[in-house]
């Protein structure tokens, strides 16, 4: 399969720093470096353990804690169109 990618300047040229250190192209480097990262993850298996589960919340909870508490009405579908009679 062939993917397209936007990197940044800075990654782009450690990639290629890399790719000349081994003496291969660009492309083989960065596949190397993704297979080497997935190769080190656990394959989805589609089911959340309750820990999984609750680490997952957990990540997506981080930083909320600057979040301004609103009250409850904030969130009525009134107030999404108040401007629309």
């Amino acid at each position: 399969m062939t993917i397209k990618i936007d990197l940044k300047p800075e990654i782009e040229a450690r990639l290629a720093v890399e790719a000349r250190a081994q003496d291969i192209s660009l492309e083989k480097c960065a596949q190397r470096f993704l297979q080497e990262v997935l190769a080190g993850r656990p394959a989805p298996q589609g089911n959340l353990t309750v820990a999984e589960f609750h680490q997952m919340l957990d990540a997506l909870a981080e930083g909320s804690q600057e979040l301004p508490n609103l009250p409850t009405e904030s969130f009525a579908r009134a107030s999404f169109y108040e401007d629309r009679a």
